[in-house]
């Protein structure tokens, strides 16, 4: 054995689990997997919306993946950017001890197939994400709002959603019932002060007044 293949040896040997993994979803996935990597130790994988519920179908049935669990469907909103949002589906194989993110980019007002049919418990967290983002997923088995009212004016996760909201709820003691009016702030504008007196807040101020009135401060 040469030199040349005790290097080729170690570099075999040497490659990570991930890394591993990795290379075998992408082998599995081509053709649909656009882009891959390993990215603060999980693998990531880049796909076209309309390919998900096949993606996950390749990586859930085959027997060296093994990706049998979604534990979580969740978006992230980037309003900057031309495909605004990013849906994210996070994968467990058990029998890997590895966790699997998958990635699909999002335009406004684009329809994404619904995987319910896949993973059973994508069914709420779908729902989830058309409430929170307004991103609606066709197929889907009852897709309605989630955490927000009827008639709820918007989607709160996203970036451009108000703060305050657009509606406020009370309970109106003459009418005797719970109504829903427009957000009125009684304040125009509003100071917070977020110094916090346990992190010297008495010092700096002593050292303003030091600085307004050092007469008073030297007496």
């Amino acid at each position: 054995m040469n030199e040349n293949d005790l290097i080729d040896e170690a570099g075999s040997t040497s490659e990570s689990p991930l890394q591993i993994m990795a290379d075998h979803l992408r082998e599995i996935g081509q053709g649909i997997v656009l882009s891959s990597g390993i990215v603060q130790g999980e693998i990531e994988l880049q796909v076209d919306a309309g390919n998900v519920a096949q993606l996950l179908l390749l990586v859930r049935d085959d027997r060296q993946a093994a990706f049998t669990q979604l534990i979580d469907l969740t978006a992230v909103d980037y309003p900057e950017r031309k495909d605004r949002f990013d849906v994210v589906y996070q994968m467990l194989s058990m029998s890997n001890n590895m966790r699997l993110r998958i990635v699909a980019t999002v335009s406004e007002g684009q329809t994404v197939p619904s995987v319910t049919g896949v993973f059973m418990a994508a069914n709420w967290a779908e729902r989830e994400v058309w409430d929170m983002f307004g991103i609606f997923f066709s197929g889907h088995p009852d897709l309605r709002r989630l955490l927000t009212d009827y008639g709820f004016e918007g989607h709160p996760l996203r970036k451009d959603f108000p703060l305050t909201g657009h509606v406020e709820v009370r309970y109106d003691d003459t009418q005797r019932r719970v109504i829903n009016e427009p957000v009125h702030l009684v304040q125009e504008f509003r100071d917070f002060d977020f110094l916090s007196p346990w992190e010297g807040m008495h010092n700096e101020l002593g050292g303003n007044a030091a600085k307004a009135d050092p007469d008073k401060t030297a007496k």
